[in-house]
């Protein structure tokens, strides 16, 4: 097998799950994988941002500070893949910023038993990208995540404005500055009740998940919303 990371040549150990075709076939050698931080153990239920290295003041019993500033909010409960770190940085960059769309790859089996956590779920919405962007990137990546995964996919959303990127906004700015979207004017289908599940990259503070959230809460008057993302920052 390939890596397509570091570009190895691997060999994936064979088990039983392997054999009957119950795991899936891996992307990248268990030496990249092993960088990857994955979320499990003790999160805060609301937003499932890792308590591992989170110091006692940052949270409220099994909620973290972030939340408590949303409060009850749009957004009933987020679940990420991994925590961002550096290495997860570099690939999420190289994949968004340099067009290396084979590495979604690497995130759909986990994404999926994410998403399979949320039951009902009636569809899957992409957090949509602005018109710059797309143009720049020639795809939105939160559309690939959710092409990945098996509940139906619509996408009733649209940006607003042209926002500054994310990445370049400090913490405060991000909880601060509330992201803006529409429902597309012509959307053709009836979301009242319907059970969403939004789809991004990285949950950062929730800003953008919130937004989405509150436009198809408020004028789409969805039942639940919920969220998956790749990493939490």
């Amino acid at each position: 097998m390939y890596c397509l990371w570091c570009h190895e040549n691997f060999f994936e150990k064979t088990n039983w799950k392997f054999v009957f075709a119950q795991s899936k076939e891996s992307v990248i050698c268990q030496q990249c994988h092993s960088k990857l931080v994955a979320i499990e153990g003790e999160i805060c239920e609301k937003c499932g941002r890792s308590f591992r290295n989170l110091e006692s003041q940052f949270r409220h019993e099994n909620i973290c500070y972030d939340c408590i500033r949303w409060g009850g909010g749009t957004l009933v409960k987020n679940r990420s893949l991994y925590v961002y770190n550096h290495f997860l940085q570099e690939i999420i960059a190289k994949w968004k910023y340099r067009g290396d769309a084979q590495l979604v790859k690497l995130f759909l089996p986990g994404l999926q038993k994410l998403a399979n956590q949320f039951e009902n779920v009636d569809i899957v919405v992409p957090i949509p990208l602005s018109k710059n962007r797309q143009y720049e990137r020639s795809f939105n990546q939160a559309k690939a995540l959710a092409e990945g995964l098996t509940q139906p996919l619509l996408e009733p959303l649209t940006r607003t404005e042209e926002a500054a990127k994310q990445s370049k906004k400090g913490r405060k700015e991000r909880l601060n500055r509330e992201e803006k979207f529409q429902l597309l004017p012509s959307f053709p289908y009836d979301l009242q009740g319907k059970t969403v599940l939004l789809v991004d990259d990285i949950y950062t503070t929730g800003a953008t998940l919130y937004s989405a959230a509150t436009v198809l809460k408020e004028h789409a008057r969805v039942a639940n919303i919920f969220s998956v993302t790749v990493a939490r920052g």
